[in-house]
């Protein structure tokens, strides 16, 4: 029975990936995934282009793609949230394949598949990745193609041949399609970029692909600087847009590690919360922090820097760091804006448990005992990433703003609601019949339903302007994340 689970090992990896991205995966659409589905439903794809992204924040290669996939498979949330499964699982097994070339004595030699194996679980049970695995957004199909350029990256690198390979060409295509995809990849594009200057004697193929991938986002570029001047102008008119965006504070720094390792989910008390999740963020970290510190000696020891396993920890951490040099001018430092880099977070995870022997004589010459169960780290990491995944998808007050029940028992009540219009694709995605008001202009109604979504971001005072104009709060209504609240004017029955 051991030897063929040992047998079909990767594919019971891959089944049981995809058999738990289906768990509530019909769970309520939140805000941006409403826009995604009013967005491929309202505009043709050309439209998408030429009409949508320029008010938008994002590239238009996942609307378009989407726009071509809904139109077979339909609208519904499964539909919609099928695709970011695929690229999750597709990015799985391409990781698994950059883990066997990094498994060697060197970079390309390849004698241990279990690097790879390890490296694709850490990550295909990431609570972070299934999260967004579930979400019909662009970041499961970004992460999918910054694995692949990052593996033929690695491959155009250990490349024996002279002449440029399909590698190096394949490497470049995919960095355009990231950025096409979503803009922070820059910031893996940039790490690319200083790694091979600084790394490759020869810069040649280096600025060729620079300016391969330049003239790319050269292609973009009106486009792009519409959406920033834009963003600048939100900055200013949504009074805490820069709140949305992410600022550099030390709470979105702390929030990196913590969500990288414990996923999108918090509970009260905060104090338990943060127990476990600092708590589960050190057990994962130590192990990278002080293989890292020994294989840096190393490698020093034996006059080189940064080998296989440094170049995981570059790529891990240098994009951070430009994200954090770069917000600090236009902000954007969210942790999930950089949850591709779970790809290098998983690849060193992956390399440091399957040199369990290395890994331990470090530990065990640093701080800790004689620590036999170092040789378990790999179970004890993914039996815990599978906890946190399972405490999002099986326990719903985990789960995304519950605007379907919302809909549905507002629709029952009214047929206007008054809210912030920007807010408001969930309630034309699941009750379109539903007239949206903006909520800053009431007058003139006796019985207001009001939807006090985003009102805080916009910085609407909502209730001073309902009970100065003469209304009185008469019911809310909950939901997971969200309420309704009825107002009636003052001496109307």
């Amino acid at each position: 029975m051991w030897g063929i689970l040992k047998k079909y090992q990767l594919s019971i990896l891959f089944l049981t990936a995809f058999l738990i991205r289906l768990i509530h995966l019909n769970q309520s659409l939140w805000l941006d995934e409403a826009t995604t589905a009013i967005t491929v439903k309202t505009y043709s794809f050309t439209q998408i282009i030429t009409q949508f992204s320029p008010h938008d924040f994002h590239p238009p290669l996942y609307y378009l793609f989407m726009d071509l996939w809904t139109n077979v498979f339909g609208y519904s949330e499964i539909a919609l949230r099928m695709p970011s499964v695929l690229f999750s699982l597709g990015a799985g097994l391409i990781i698994y394949n950059i883990g066997k070339i990094i498994s060697g004595s060197r970079i390309g030699v390849r004698d241990d598949k279990n690097v790879g194996f390890w490296s694709a679980a850490f990550f295909l049970f990431n609570p972070l990745i299934i999260y967004y695995s579930q979400e019909a957004r662009m970041y499961s199909m970004v992460t999918f193609f910054i694995a692949a350029s990052f593996y033929y990256l690695v491959r155009h690198l250990t490349s024996n041949v002279k002449r440029l390979t399909s590698h190096f060409w394949l490497m470049s295509i995919f960095l355009i399609l990231s950025f096409f995809t979503f803009y922070a990849s820059i910031f893996y594009i940039a790490t690319v970029y200083i790694y091979l200057l600084w790394k490759q004697p020869n810069k040649g193929p280096t600025l060729l692909s620079g300016a391969i991938v330049g003239l790319g986002i050269a292609a973009i570029a009106p486009l792009l600087m519409q959406q920033y001047a834009g963003s600048r102008e939100a900055l200013v008119s949504v009074t805490h847009w820069s709140l949305v965006l992410g600022k550099v504070t030390l709470k979105n720094l702390l929030l990196f590690p913590i969500k990288f390792t414990s996923g999108r989910i918090s509970f009260f008390p905060k104090s338990l919360y943060y127990l476990l999740a600092g708590g589960w963020v050190v057990l994962v970290s130590l192990p990278v922090i002080l293989s890292a510190s020994w294989r840096m000696i190393q490698d020093l020891k034996d006059k080189r820097f940064l080998g296989k396993f440094g170049m995981t920890i570059f790529f891990l951490i240098t994009p951070i760091i430009l994200g954090v040099l770069f917000s600090f001018n236009s902000p954007l430092l969210q942790y999930f804006r950089f949850q591709y880099l779970i790809v290098f977070l998983s690849l060193a995870l992956g390399f440091v448990v399957c040199h369990s022997e290395q890994s331990e004589e470090s530990i065990k010459s640093w701080i800790l005992p004689p620590l036999s169960g170092v040789r378990m780290t790999q179970y004890v990491l993914l039996v815990g990433f599978i906890s946190w995944s399972l405490l999002y998808l099986l326990f719903p007050q985990f789960h995304r703003e519950d605007w379907k029940s919302l809909a549905n028992d507002l629709q029952k009540e009214t047929s206007i609601v008054y809210m912030i219009p920007s807010s408001a694709d969930p309630v034309r995605y699941y009750a379109p019949e539903i007239e949206i008001k903006d909520i800053r202009m009431t007058e003139g109604y006796n019985h207001l339903f009001i939807l006090p979504y985003t009102t805080d971001i916009h910085g609407v005072d909502y209730v001073s302007l309902l009970t100065d104009t003469g209304y009185e709060l008469q019911d809310i209504t909950s939901f997971r994340e969200l309420t309704y609240e009825y107002w009636v004017k003052s001496g109307i029955l």
